[in-house]
């Protein structure tokens, strides 16, 4: 990985993150459109896309799926003692099915996201990791309802607004109802988008499919709202955001869906959503993410966030991460690699 700084990025290079994070071109020269628009050529923004992606500030250009739309998955925890919080992160994020995986700060301390090709497939995954982990049982929190799940940041904004994306780019509202059912055409064309378009003229004929069925797919897909948002994917800490937090509310259940919309609705909260809680060990049902430059601006947006919204009379937690052991898009297929992602 090259060394890279925010205060680097080219203008094209600025653009192409701030503009492109949703509304990729679907047409067959997706790159060469870009470029029409960005006054620039098919070769040069392939070219800066490959540095930003050889940086790490670039994890892929590809697609993000509704949570449950196809395959799926769940957040799941461990307390690990402290002395053993590096080897057992190893081996959680050597596992495919993990996608992301945070130490924070909070007794039950190693967090991570499980994804499956099915509910079979992610039970035997998390039957697995408790095995390779020996920290006792998981605590599992499958997701029940989303209020806002977009990690898109508006580079553009003031530094204290820029949670989330603006207005003009707002995210697709459409929600999946119920899982796509696959076929092995489209089975082998999520295979094909897993790590990301090729960086190549004409990426959507690389998916296993002909192009044109490619594209069509990923339409329908789109309009379904079974993929959240097609385009460039970006790591939040590479851009500067060096601090974030979980924060967890005890909502009453006839109240968590109201509250969960009043704070999506605030633009304040990069993801927010519901999940079951497990008693004892976790009486939270309401989560949000947080994120920022410091760990001093993510406390003053949650203080911001309780005010807006009256969270003050509900019981909360604030679990700041400490270290990121991997972070990438979720695969639906099995694989085994090595730790770190």
């Amino acid at each position: 990985m090259t060394e890279f700084s925010p205060s680097s990025l080219s203008d094209l290079e600025f653009a192409l993150l701030n503009r492109f994070q949703r509304d990729f071109p679907l047409v067959s020269r997706p790159f060469a459109a870009l470029a029409q628009e960005l006054q620039s050529s098919e070769a040069c923004v392939i070219e800066h896309l490959r540095r930003l992606q050889d940086a790490g500030v670039v994890s892929r250009v590809g697609a993000v799926f509704r949570p449950n739309a196809i395959g799926a998955s769940a957040l799941a925890a461990l307390e690990v003692p402290g002395e053993r919080i590096d080897s057992v992160a190893a081996a959680v994020s050597a596992l495919g099915e993990v996608n992301h995986n945070y130490e924070r700060e909070h007794r039950i301390n190693l967090w991570f996201v499980v994804t499956a090709a099915n509910r079979q497939h992610l039970q035997d995954a998390l039957r697995r990791i408790e095995q390779v982990a020996n920290c006792g049982a998981l605590l599992v929190l499958p997701l029940v309802e989303d209020y806002h799940i977009d990690l898109g940041f508006d580079l553009a904004a003031p530094a204290h607004e820029r949670l989330g994306l603006c207005a003009s780019t707002a995210p697709r509202t459409k929600h999946a109802s119920q899982p796509v059912t696959l076929g092995d055409a489209e089975r082998g064309l999520i295979a094909g988008l897993q790590d990301g378009l090729a960086l190549a003229p004409m990426p959507f004929a690389q998916l296993g499919l002909p192009e044109s069925q490619a594209l069509a797919v990923l339409a329908g897909w789109l309009d379904l709202g079974v993929i959240k948002r097609l385009g460039v994917i970006v790591r939040h800490h590479e851009l500067g955001y060096g601090a974030n937090a979980m924060v967890v509310w005890d909502v009453p259940d006839e109240q968590v869906s109201e509250v969960g919309r009043r704070m999506a609705a605030t633009g304040r909260v990069t993801l927010c959503y519901r999940r079951n809680r497990q008693l004892p060990d976790w009486r939270y049902n309401l989560f949000c993410m947080i994120h920022g430059k410091d760990s001093r601006e993510v406390s003053a947006r949650i203080a911001a966030l309780a005010d807006v919204c009256r969270l003050q009379d509900y019981p909360s937690d604030i679990l700041f991460s400490r270290r990121r052991f991997k972070q990438r898009g979720a695969r639906y297929a099995p694989t085994l690699e090595t730790a770190g992602g």
